[in-house]
């Protein structure tokens, strides 16, 4: 187990490589179709959209304790992911502080499990992230694959602007990018896969 408590009884989360005031961090599994729609989320946000410097885009992927170093210090994270809340697919969530623990408690999926361990860790090391809201939506098809579903498509419009609304209220507003390319997510998995 790593240590987090430095030489002369000072945190080494006081020491944080990534510090900013706000944080965008999309979680889930990208090559498992819908369970990568946090990812997705957050790549359309930062592809589409210009952000101040005060606010990062993170791609948490599957990352688990590890994603500690992005988040410590941030005031307010905003986490989007494929939710497994045992509802009809397509169902959206939002939960905010309290209710994003309660939500993880039961949760067994390796990044849910992550998160719940990083805000558990941040709150007993006198970290915690004042403002915590997370939204996502019930996935469709979590079978091998980089594209979402076609139902988590049609989603993903409805996400994007969620997300803007949790920003705006917290006073981000962001400019649209006039130029934007698209991304090939089948291109993305070749190359991934020609690497390995």
């Amino acid at each position: 187990m790593t240590d987090v408590f430095a030489a002369g009884g000072t945190s080494c989360l006081d020491n944080v490589l990534y510090k900013n005031e706000v944080t965008i961090l999309g979680i889930g599994n990208v090559i498992l179709r819908d369970e990568g729609f946090g990812v997705r989320v957050a790549e359309y946000l930062d592809k589409h959209y210009e952000f101040p410097e005060s606010v990062q885009i993170v791609d948490g992927g599957t990352l688990g304790i590890e994603l500690t170093q992005y988040v410590t210090g941030t005031e307010k994270l905003l986490v989007i992911d494929s939710i497994n809340g045992g509802a009809e697919p397509g169902t959206t969530f939002r939960f905010h502080n309290d209710d994003v623990m309660e939500h993880f408690q039961d949760k067994l999926s390796a990044h849910e499990v992550g998160i719940q361990d990083v805000l558990g860790l941040l709150t007993v090391t006198g970290h915690k992230i004042p403002d915590v809201v997370v939204i996502g939506a019930q996935p469709y098809d979590v079978e091998a694959g980089v594209e979402l579903s076609e139902g988590m498509l049609q989603l993903l419009p409805q996400m994007v602007e969620q997300a803007l609304t949790e920003l705006k209220n917290w006073g981000i507003v962001p400019r649209k990018r006039e130029k934007v390319d698209d991304m090939d997510y089948n291109k993305v998995a070749e190359d991934f896969s020609s690497v390995r």
